[in-house]
């Protein structure tokens, strides 16, 4: 069984050097990244809120994007996930904001994606994107596939932005 605490002590330990700060917005992953997050001791610090954003209802309520904000983005693409991402950190006013979109099965989505595959943004100092395709359809498999993957990518981010120029 994995350990929520253990996928996110990594980065949790970069933000919280570096004085930086993170809003999660998560769909497919349904809670998991933010939980990851939460689990390590002293997340108050640094992390200042996550949504499940898991319809277009709870898009729109709860991180209060538009048809407008996505005009022209098609779903689930890397595009997307970005506006997602940049709405979450300014929402908070975050130094950082990682957003998740997918499919994690066992079906596909209706607009023809097959199951297992999501896309993952990170807004901030430095902006990342990465789309992940497992090839399965085990929903829970997927689900922390995809966690696993935005926390990367947001470690990935966190590290490039402290280089020096």
């Amino acid at each position: 069984m994995r350990r929520p605490g253990a996928l996110g002590e990594i980065v949790a330990g970069r933000l919280r050097q570096a004085g930086h700060t993170v809003a999660v917005a998560e769909s497919s992953t349904g809670g998991l990244v933010s939980a990851s997050l939460l689990a390590v001791p002293g997340a108050s610090a640094w992390f200042l809120g996550g949504s499940v954003v898991y319809t277009a209802r709870s898009r729109r309520e709860i991180l209060g994007i538009t048809a407008e904000d996505v005009a022209g983005l098609d779903p689930l693409t890397e595009a997307m996930a970005a506006k997602f991402a940049e709405v979450a950190r300014r929402q908070l006013d975050a130094t950082w904001g990682v957003a998740e979109l997918g499919i994690a099965g066992p079906t596909g989505a209706r607009y023809g994606h097959p199951p297992g595959i999501s896309v993952i943004a990170v807004d901030g100092p430095v902006r990342r994107s990465a789309t992940i395709e497992t090839g399965s359809a085990d929903r829970e498999e997927n689900m922390w596939r995809f966690t696993e993957a935005a926390l990367a990518l947001l470690d990935e981010a966190v590290i490039m932005s402290l280089k020096p120029a």
